[in-house]
């Protein structure tokens, strides 16, 4: 049976017992009725890591990675403790999760969702990992998060942007610390607005998959409710290396910005280009022409270089907050591999410590304990300020940094400058958004 809980935020199901859809690992343990997948009985328990180690967002699966191993190291004691030390939430205490010692296993999601699905498949069935994390596109995480739900695991995203995650394709057993396409656009109108002025004509270059389409979406809609006008918009493919035969229509359609809706790779080569056809130096509508990344990251920055300078975009988290608990994980990291954390090793380190906390409150690794333990849990000293993992959709709520491409560098980390912090109030939007709309979160499924 499912319980359904009132909270301030709407209605919230968790604690439902589902049946799985594919074929179920042979790690089974306990015959009772409360038997869950990858019941883990012996000394340790298996998480999955599923990253892109291979194309176009390889650079943040390995920064993924190196935040995986970290995490696991402070849950196992090991280190200086990092975010163990700054959470609200205490009952982490650096010997394993429910006295169990965490080991781990990895897969690479090739940033293609077949991969993505059959590395899961493995990591459940094979190695009995009991819950699973990472990536860095939205068409692996919904890909992943819809088998995790048919196996009966967790899954906490890793990098995922789409609105479609936590929206049309949300998951009761799946949950996204990262913030979202909306909250982009909510963040970044007001700042584009403010110093490019309200009368603009934007073109949209946009990668041609789920993430592409909501974050073009939440853009249009948040700048074209300011003033602006969308002028085109262009998908191109995933793959895609060179983009000057994308580039090129610009310079003939009347637009004075470009909005380049890429990520990793892509990003760096859209950009590039951009660049390269001297649309940083035209003057188009007596404006001189603008460039917005609505999604920014300091290993696309580093990817870019010089090209980046004055760029505003938005990011879930950067290194260079002041907070406590991005100070610890900044030195944490720095001391481990001589260099500062992305967003994607933030997220990711997070949503493992917010797992293992789950855990440890609700006393049980089954799945549906430990959605109920996440489901309007609200906490503090991860990076962000207080934040809340909202009930109704999974869907974590927090403070949203835009940034800019920083004029003058002083180190080649040094690329990004935050300009403002914008408070949750400003992006936080109810669950029936247009921009979300459709899919129900369904019941939580332990999977036996």
């Amino acid at each position: 049976m499912s319980k359904t809980t009132l909270t301030r935020r709407g209605l919230i199901k968790s604690g439902a017992i589902g049946s799985a859809g594919l074929a179920l690992p042979t790690i089974f343990t306990a015959q009772s009725a409360h038997a869950f997948t990858n019941e883990p009985t012996g000394s340790t328990v298996t998480l999955g890591f599923n990253v892109p180690q291979t194309g176009p967002y390889a650079d943040e699966g390995a920064d993924e990675l190196r935040a995986f191993e970290l995490a696991v190291e402070h849950l196992n004691g090991g280190g200086d403790s990092g975010m163990l030390s700054t959470f609200s939430s205490k009952v982490l205490q650096g010997n394993g999760i429910l006295g169990k010692k965490v080991s781990y296993v990895t897969g690479d999601t090739q940033t293609k969702s077949d991969a993505a699905r059959a590395s899961a498949k493995s990591m459940i069935e094979k190695d009995g990992a009991v819950m699973i994390s990472g990536g860095s596109s939205s068409g692996v995480a919904v890909a992943v998060q819809a088998l995790c739900q048919e196996a009966g695991v967790i899954f906490m995203a890793g990098l995922t942007h789409s609105n479609d995650t936590t929206g049309k394709d949300k998951r009761a057993n799946g949950f996204r610390h990262f913030f979202n396409s909306y909250m982009s656009g909510a963040a970044l109108a007001p700042v584009l607005a403010n110093a490019y002025g309200t009368d603009r004509k934007a073109y949209h270059l946009t990668a041609d998959y789920n993430w592409g389409y909501t974050t073009e979406e939440a853009v249009r809609s948040s700048t074209e409710a300011m003033g602006w006008e969308t002028v085109a918009a262009v998908k191109t493919p995933l793959t895609q290396t060179d983009f000057s035969s994308y580039i090129a229509p610009v310079l003939q359609s009347g637009a004075d910005t470009l909005v380049l809706n890429h990520y990793g790779g892509n990003m760096v080569n859209s950009l590039t280009n951009a660049v390269q056809f001297g649309l940083r130096d035209k003057q188009v509508n007596g404006k001189d022409f603008q460039i917005v990344v609505p999604l920014y990251s300091r290993l696309m920055a580093k990817g870019a270089g010089a090209n980046v300078k004055g760029i505003y975009g938005s990011t879930n988290w950067h290194w260079s907050l002041s907070d406590a608990g991005s100070k610890a994980f900044v030195k944490s990291f720095g001391t481990k591999y001589g260099f500062p954390p992305s967003q994607a090793a933030h997220t990711c380190y997070v949503q493992t410590l917010l797992y293992a906390d789950a855990v440890q409150r609700a006393g049980s690794f089954a799945p549906c304990a430990v959605a109920e333990a996440l489901e309007d849990f609200e906490f503090d000293g991860l990076g962000n300020g207080k934040t809340l993992y909202r009930g109704t959709d999974h869907q974590c709520f927090k403070d949203v940094i835009v940034v800019k491409g920083a004029e003058n560098p002083t180190s080649s980390f040094d690329l990004l400058e935050v300009v403002e912090v914008t408070p949750v109030d400003q992006i936080t939007y109810e669950p029936d958004h247009p921009q979300f709309a459709g899919g129900a979160l369904g019941t939580c499924n332990n999977g036996v």
